[in-house]
């Protein structure tokens, strides 16, 4: 019988549908990396979550046919080794793009509407935050997505429709006509986007280039009191100069479900500026989504452990 790894929790369905199929499964021990490398043995696949997956932990699996990633980003697995071993690497596209814009929404609701700081003032017997503790409307202000894939078309219905914002898009790859049927304004650049936006929302799969999307020249573009949303990659803003941004003022707050070190390192500024929301990176952590997600893995292991090649094979 053909053996899957798998290096972190996925949602049952999966491990009984492969088991079905007759291909067993194990567990890591712990999420780590060393427990990879230690216990992977003579395992046919691997399914990985955001630990990825590293090149010794290839050197260590010579039996390996398939690294399925559960979910769209790849960053973290060392995909030129294996392809040099002839290893398929495969994600699971827009299997978690709608939770993660209703997630970029709730950070937006949070911000703007300062619930986690109401909430802290409720515990804390301090009543009179709601004569403080005033929101900003979002109707009629203008929404900035950058990158316009699945998850930035769920926010643009979402926050559209539901919120009745206007919506702004820039993606150098998209095709005007996507623009069009969604009813979404193209922004000609970055920088056109930034002047007009009042919200900026972060949709672009990591660049590779090491330099964040959103630096302090970007951040100085926004409005003043501007509110800045990131569910795609840590790395596209740089930190410091959005810690800097929050405490002069000049942004009216952020939310974030992504950081550049995850979990944040003790001294990183953003746990210490003001008007931000922090989640530990649960856009994708819906029932619905991490079955949809395990489930697209399950299926191109099999495919690849029958020797067809999966649909989403990078």
């Amino acid at each position: 019988m053909s053996l899957c790894f798998i290096t972190q929790k996925i949602h049952p369905d999966a491990v009984t549908c492969m088991n079905e199929a007759g291909i067993r499964t194990r567990y890591a021990t712990v999420p780590t990396m060393e427990a990879v490398v230690r216990e992977i043995g003579d395992a046919d696949a691997v399914i990985t979550r955001d630990l990825g997956f590293s090149e010794e932990a290839l050197k260590a699996a010579p039996n390996l046919k398939i690294i399925s990633c559960h979910g769209s980003g790849t960053n973290r697995i060392a995909k030129v080794a294996a392809a040099g071993r002839g290893v398929l690497v495969t994600n699971a596209p827009n299997t978690n793009s709608r939770s993660v814009a209703e997630m970029a929404i709730g950070l937006l609701l949070a911000v703007v509407r300062r619930i986690c700081e109401a909430d802290r003032a409720v515990r804390e017997g301090n009543w009179e935050f709601r004569y403080t503790g005033n929101g900003t409307e979002l109707h009629t202000r203008t929404l900035g997505l950058v990158g316009f894939g699945a998850i930035a078309r769920h926010v643009a219905q979402i926050a559209g429709q539901g919120l009745g914002m206007r919506i702004m898009a820039w993606s150098p790859s998209v095709p005007t006509e996507v623009f069009e049927a969604a009813g979404v304004v193209r922004a000609e650049s970055l920088d056109d986007l930034l002047g007009a936006s009042d919200v900026l929302s972060l949709h672009r799969p990591a660049q590779g280039t090491g330099r964040p999307t959103i630096d302090a020249q970007a951040l100085s573009r926004l409005k003043r009191g501007a509110i800045l949303i990131n569910t795609s990659r840590g790395g596209e803003v740089d930190g410091p100069a959005l810690a800097k941004a929050l405490e002069t003022g000049h942004l009216g707050g952020a939310g974030l479900d992504v950081m550049l070190s995850e979990p944040p390192l003790a001294d990183d500024p953003l746990l210490r500026a003001p008007n931000v929301v922090l989640t530990p990176h649960i856009g994708a952590t819906t029932e619905q989504a991490l079955r949809r997600m395990a489930m697209m893995c399950a299926g191109q292991v099999q495919d690849a452990l029958a020797g067809r090649v999966p649909p989403h094979c990078l």
